[in-house]
């Protein structure tokens, strides 16, 4: 029964008009309340749960939902907690608007292309290939975008945070505590993977290429020249690989600055491996201050970004960027830098004698 059951049963049954229901769905502030009650009742009864939402969404031209756009697997979604973080502010900051959350990533998947084909009245790119399909496919949709950890474009509203100076003060620190022997870790999906040289091979990707900037701000001016990793991916086995990489030689470094917290995990995790101990033998400095840098023995000495703040300012941005394009409106794009902070902790220690 309830697949035969329209708006005009429902009207019928209440004694008003088909517009009068579909107002109680859509426009409930058009109703007084116990007029919108008494017509929900009814649709209960009849077991009817609303107007089609792909309908609905055809209608108005819009269809209440925003993409976030990722480079890793949707599982770094909710595996990642610097990841989990920044989508459950976002999520949080949406929730006033009734705009859910699509996640997608920048990859195909046969003749599904989610940029291209995933219905989204606006997204957020977090840390892509700009050159990647899916940029191109949503900028010719022409959907209010909101970039994070991307390089700014200026038609475009962005959310960074202060990558180089963050990186910088990590740098600083060991160098003052005397370190001269310094390993570099990055990691990524896209370009050289393993022990690379900086003078004849490009780093990709905005985050990476700020915080080497920041590190070798300060190695350069003490004429420090660091021995560079790049592992592939995130994940702790392959973040364990990477520091071997640096560790598992004779003149390892002293110290190693690291992307992230969860690359400084997996060093701190091969440090313990190879019977290295921290700090006494080896610095670690890791990057975000993830919920996990505090509880980590020895304790993470990081760069803390405010990642909730990254989230509600992604937000912000794109649900401004949407309202001016209902409204007819060329929005002005606005660009945030966040600030960074070096958290210093117990990770990181003077070089062995």
């Amino acid at each position: 029964m309830a697949d035969r059951v329209t708006l005009q049963t429902i009207a019928d049954r209440v004694g008003v008009s088909r517009m009068t229901v579909s107002n109680a769905f859509s426009k409930p502030d058009q109703l007084s309340p116990s007029l919108r009650a008494q017509i929900l009742a009814a649709a209960e009864e009849v077991g009817y749960v609303g107007p089609d939402p792909a309908a609905r969404a055809l209608a108005k031209g819009r269809t209440g939902a925003v993409g976030i756009v990722l480079t890793w697997s949707l599982n770094f979604a909710f595996t990642d907690l610097v990841a989990t973080r920044f989508l459950g502010a976002i999520a949080e900051e949406l929730a006033p608007t009734g705009l859910a959350l699509t996640l997608l990533t920048s990859s195909d998947h046969g003749e599904i292309i989610p940029a291209r084909d995933v219905p989204m009245d606006g997204a957020v790119v977090y840390s892509c290939d700009p050159v990647s399909a899916a940029v191109e496919y949503l900028t010719r949709r022409r959907l209010p975008l909101v970039y994070v950890d991307q390089d700014p474009v200026p038609s475009v509203s962005s959310v960074n945070v202060d990558d180089r100076s963050g990186a910088r003060a990590a740098a600083e620190h060991l160098v003052k505590l005397g370190h001269r022997r310094v390993g570099l870790l990055l990691s990524g999906l896209h370009g050289p993977h393993g022990l690379i040289d900086l003078a004849t091979v490009g780093v990709d990707g905005h985050a990476s290429r700020e915080r080497l900037r920041g590190w070798l701000d300060t190695l350069d001016a003490a004429g420090i020249t660091p021995v560079v990793a790049r592992q592939e991916g995130a994940d702790l086995r392959q973040a364990k690989a990477g520091a071997r990489l640096l560790l598992d030689r004779t003149d390892r470094p002293t110290a190693v600055l690291c992307f992230s917290d969860a690359v400084a995990y997996g060093v701190l995790e091969a440090a313990a491996e190879l019977g290295i101990a921290v700090p006494e033998q080896l610095s670690v400095v890791g990057f975000d201050d993830n919920s996990l840098a505090a509880q980590l023995r020895p304790a993470l000495t990081t760069v803390r970004q405010d990642i909730s703040a990254k989230g509600r300012a992604a937000a912000a941005a794109l649900t401004a960027a949407i309202s001016a394009k209902r409204a007819g409106q060329r929005s002005n794009p606005e660009h945030v830098v966040l600030p960074t902070e070096l958290v210093v902790r117990a990770s990181t220690g003077p070089p062995p004698r």
